[in-house]
């Protein structure tokens, strides 16, 4: 790997530290203002509402400049929606902007990977990328815990007791300084990603035609075999992922007796599952048997039904690394077959666009159908019951499609070769 893959994932880092911790304090928020605990995952549905509008825009826009450009202007766009909390905006609408920035990041991000790298080490790319957010998931969501803790002041030495009263008064002004200061150093980073001066035709820039030529590139994804069955994966996984987010969170609640700073950490021991995971795949599986992972993100569902069972945090750690383990090892080897076909069908900002819009429409979907639960107070357990054998038979179905398209390739493969045959 080259110098500027390394400064795109020290940007990626930050940002995602800076991401991750921000949702903690933004939900600290809402408990501070008596939200009702259906709002909570509505945080997450606001902050990818953004994926799903601005995909037909975002694909474009990262391809008609430097990524690295790119990427800075949108960290300042998350930059300002932390400002936004300062001005006491209400939670839900600061973190939609900071969405915002994020939904015009992502294909910048993934799409300078196919532009800098050999389709060869896409897979390692992805690890590196999967890896290090996976760590920054775990620093964001413990330093986001430790900000809202009321016991964070209570390690300050004695002679610092003026400081305690500022930090008491000023906690939630401390985390949000806290959080712009990773989104800065990110921006720092990205001035120093390299410009690999891809050729791209000129970008169109009439909206409407942006839309009619977005919906072209959705549908030439998932009618290529092998893009509808890497499309359909990931979208999946993060569907469930941001699901599973909130869910971890009310478990510890509900089953393990913990407070959220303390809940937060169990999010970065999923987190820490998906880093084994990752390099686990990067070491393992090559880019051509990418989809041979399947059946691990079957068992993945069928494995956190065992959530219901545990009550002990002694259990709750391996049970969750278990989880992430699982979810990095089939995800990582499905990105990047996505990434490599969706370079092929079109182009690179274009592709993870469409990826984009796909998986957040599926985060959407099973985040608001986790809300409408939590709303109606449906029991903890049948929800973790539901969400896992949800995903396991979604899963299900896909390997069954895949199925159906290698017994189509092959039928046309074997009728192209006997008309050859038969006019020699």
């Amino acid at each position: 790997m080259n110098r500027g893959f390394y400064n795109i994932i020290a940007a990626q880092f930050f940002s995602s530290v800076a991401d991750n911790a921000l949702l903690i304090v933004s939900i600290a928020l809402l408990a501070t203002m008596d939200s009702p605990a259906w709002m909570t995952p509505m945080l997450k549905l606001f902050f990818v509402l953004s994926y799903v509008l601005l995909a037909p825009f975002v694909g474009a826009f990262a391809d008609a400049f430097p990524k690295g450009r790119v990427m800075f202007i949108t960290n300042l766009v998350k930059i300002s929606g932390c400002l936004m909390m300062f001005l006491q905006v209400h939670p839900l609408i600061a973190y939609a902007v900071v969405g915002f920035g994020a939904a015009a990041y992502s294909p910048a991000k993934y799409g300078i990977l196919t532009e800098l790298l050999p389709p060869e080490k896409l897979v390692a790319a992805n690890a590196w990328i999967e890896g290090l957010t996976v760590m920054s998931i775990i620093v964001g969501t413990v330093l986001g815990g430790a900000l809202v803790s009321d016991k964070l002041i209570n390690y300050l030495p004695g002679f610092m007791n003026p400081l305690h009263q500022v930090a008491s008064v000023f906690t939630t002004e401390i985390a949000l300084s806290v959080v712009m200061l990773s989104y800065i150093i990110a921006a720092l980073f990205n001035l120093y990603i390299p410009n690999t001066n891809p050729h791209y035709q000129n970008q169109e820039h009439n909206p409407f035609k942006l839309v009619i030529e977005f919906s072209h590139c959705v549908s030439a994804l998932w009618r290529d075999r092998l893009g509808q069955i890497s499309l359909g994966v990931t979208s999946l996984f993060w569907g469930a992922g941001a699901t599973l987010q909130f869910i971890v969170l009310k478990w510890a609640e509900k089953a393990l007796g913990m407070q959220l700073d303390k809940a937060a950490i169990l999010q970065g021991v999923v987190a820490l599952g998906v880093a084994f995971g990752a390099i686990a795949a990067a070491r393992l599986i090559p880019l051509k048997k990418s989809l041979n992972v399947m059946p691990i993100g079957f068992a993945m569902g069928l494995v956190v039904i065992l959530m219901t069972f545990v009550h002990s945090v002694y259990f709750a750690y391996p049970l969750l690394i278990l989880v992430g383990a699982l979810s990095g090892y089939f995800v990582v080897p499905m990105n990047a077959l996505l990434q490599h076909r969706g370079h092929v069908l079109m182009s690179a900002g274009h592709s993870i666009a469409v990826q984009n819009f796909s998986e957040n429409l599926s985060v959407l979907f099973m985040l608001a159908l986790y809300a409408i639960m939590i709303k109606y107070d449906f029991n903890l357990y049948y929800v973790i019951c539901l969400f896992g054998l949800s995903v396991s038979s979604i899963m299900w179905l896909i390997m069954k499609k895949h199925e159906a398209n290698q017994r189509e390739y092959d039928s046309l493969h074997l009728i192209g070769h006997q008309k050859h045959v038969g006019t020699d």
